[in-house]
């Protein structure tokens, strides 16, 4: 069995962030950038930023930094950002509707496929592009057209159950937008997109007297 090395998840959860910015750098025509000017821009100390990228191999020179378009490459590369992903997503209701279309806008490598709902007045509207089917016909629709990846959109009463039905269908990744703690198997990986969770962070920081310290 091959030797693989963990990467911190704080890791993984950064390069999203670099990978953002390094499009908008390239797009403006700037070929060369450095940890210090890439860590204003993200937010992020540069010395994080270049113990992040050390963990991939040698994607910058020393004294010089990096090459915009090459390092966007390569995480691109690691993110799997190489090939497309389509991915379904479950509950029809305005949440789902909003993000749908956002998805619809800027979801880049990302494409929507498939729209589940349970509620029959539902059934046939259009949300994303897509006509909205019912979660029984979920299961075939999943293993036919190989999807890996679900968000998820309901109401937190119902979360549980469809995350449920989704590891059974093959899902092996949730974008949950429910404020809930999904139970699911280890094999499954669930992100927890919560703007209430993000709000209250927002709240301790500005009941703090403004003493606003980030680590890292």
């Amino acid at each position: 069995m091959p030797f693989r090395i963990k990467i911190p998840r704080s890791t993984i959860d950064r390069l999203p962030l670099y990978y953002r910015c390094l499009n908008l750098i390239e797009e403006h025509g700037i070929e060369e950038i450095s940890s210090q000017v890439l860590g204003v821009r993200v937010g992020v100390d540069p010395s994080v930023i270049r113990k992040d990228l050390a963990w991939f191999g040698e994607l910058g020179k020393r004294g010089v930094g990096y090459n915009v378009t090459y390092l966007k490459e390569a995480i691109g590369r690691i993110l799997g950002l190489d090939k497309e992903w389509p991915f379904i997503l479950v509950g029809a209701g305005k949440l789902g509707m909003a993000l749908a279309e956002h998805n619809r806008k800027y979801g880049r490598h990302f494409h929507l496929v498939g729209v589940f709902d349970r509620d029959p007045e539902k059934f046939g509207l259009m949300v994303g592009g897509q006509r909205v089917s019912p979660m029984e016909e979920m299961p075939a629709f999943v293993k036919e057209k190989d999807i890996k990846i679900a968000m998820l959109a309901v109401p937190a009463e119902e979360a549980q159950k469809v995350a449920h039905e989704l590891v059974k269908c093959g899902i092996k990744g949730i974008l949950s937008y429910a404020p809930i703690t999904l139970s699911v198997p280890e094999d499954v990986l669930v992100y927890n997109a919560d703007y209430n969770l993000d709000l209250q962070r927002l709240a301790y920081y500005l009941s703090n007297d403004g003493n606003i310290s980030w680590g890292e």
